[in-house]
């Protein structure tokens, strides 16, 4: 049995480091990724900004790979410039706003922009939607970028915050659910979409899950797991709550290698003995700094950097349960399987073998993380 633990823990980390030296999402699109929209206005004027990945967009519409392969800024705005109807043509196929029964017939404003989220170009694309009907009607945003059909990416979801007619909100629309109506949106629905977003973006950030596999690999007892768990959980809702409101604003070239810095902290203690006594009594405050700091990467996955933006406390809260119900999956699979290991004649070098690649990976990710001068 507890070699099957064994087996099976091998199996599972196996699985997560072959995903770890892939090629990350920015340059392999086989994966999926989130689309934003902030969508503001009244009545009969509307106005869009879309953030899309740089590469998939170019992609989508069909331009050649002196486009798409664009890395500079300089150049990624030039092909924005010089490509801008066939960007704007795809853009308004695939996304729509409605006014009452009548679609709205959108303009592109200006030339679009590039930004950075997570070291990843992102487009930002602005329209205006001139919408016609009666007064009083009720909007509706529907998305269908980057779909499955392209076959370059899949599961795509769109995150859009809209402020119309008074109304605001947030919701999160994929290839099931493509439209939200403003003001008919259920709060259910909107609990659970965010739900689902934090628990994958938990599950799918593998350095998050390598640091909580470095906490529990320190951890002897059951205590101690509720006790770090905790720590974790309390310092990260904490930065990610206020980061994701716009009331704390950390660049993300700091706290992604800081994020690294944290898994190989843990991982060079696990190496050098019981974490508990490399650690001492500055083990939970260890874990609760770095907490903080995994809190900020949480929130940059909504990108909300508006200050006051407490009518989306619902769907934060919502994103922060999704990424707590995840956590305590991944504890309750692993933990068990690790206590089983350490009662194995060699639990001490499958340990080492455990975490000496975490350690590796991690340092990878700190050098490439940090931001060099061009």
């Amino acid at each position: 049995m507890r070699w099957l633990a064994a087996v099976l823990l091998a199996a599972i980390l196996g699985g997560v480091l072959t995903d770890l030296v892939l090629p990350a999402p920015a340059a392999a699109h086989d994966v999926t990724t989130t689309a934003q929209a902030e969508v503001t206005g009244t009545g009969a004027n509307v106005k869009v900004v879309l953030d899309l990945e740089y590469d998939l967009l170019m992609k989508s519409a069909w331009l050649y790979a002196e486009a798409y392969d664009a890395k500079e800024r300089t150049e990624q705005l030039r092909q924005l410039k010089i490509n801008r109807a066939a960007v704007t043509e795809y853009v308004t196929r695939r996304f729509d706003v409605a006014y009452g029964d009548k679609q709205c017939a959108p303009t592109p404003v200006g030339d679009a922009d590039v930004r950075l989220r997570d070291k990843v170009a992102f487009a930002v694309v602005t329209l205006t939607y001139a919408c016609q009907g009666e007064s009083g009607a009720v909007h509706a945003i529907s998305s269908a970028l980057f779909p499955d059909s392209e076959s370059f990416v899949h599961s795509t979801k769109t995150i859009v915050r809209y402020d119309l007619d008074k109304e605001k909100g947030s919701a999160v629309l994929d290839a099931t659910a493509p439209t939200v109506r403003v003001g008919e949106h259920k709060a259910s629905s909107q609990i659970g979409e965010f739900f689902l977003l934090g628990a994958e973006h938990l599950l799918f950030g593998l350095d998050h899950v390598l640091f909580l596999l470095a906490l529990l690999i320190g951890a002897r007892r059951l205590r101690d797991v509720i006790v770090t768990a905790s720590a974790f959980t309390a310092a990260h809702s904490i930065t990610f709550l206020l980061a994701a409101m716009g009331i704390v604003d950390v660049p993300s070239a700091i706290v992604e290698p800081i994020i690294a810095g944290s898994i190989i902290v843990v991982g060079i203690a696990n190496l050098l003995g019981r974490a508990e006594d490399r650690l001492g009594k500055w083990r939970l405050p260890i874990v609760f700094a770095f907490g903080l700091v995994h809190g900020l990467g949480f929130a940059g996955a909504l990108d909300i950097d508006q200050s006051g933006s407490w009518e989306l406390l619902l769907s934060l809260l919502s994103f922060n349960l999704g990424i707590e119900a995840a956590q305590l999956a991944i504890i309750a699979v692993l933990f068990p399987l690790l206590v089983l290991l350490r009662r194995t004649s060699a639990a001490r070098w499958a340990l080492a073998a455990i975490s000496v690649p975490i350690v590796a990976v991690s340092l990878y990710w700190f050098v490439e993380r940090i931001p060099l001068p061009l």
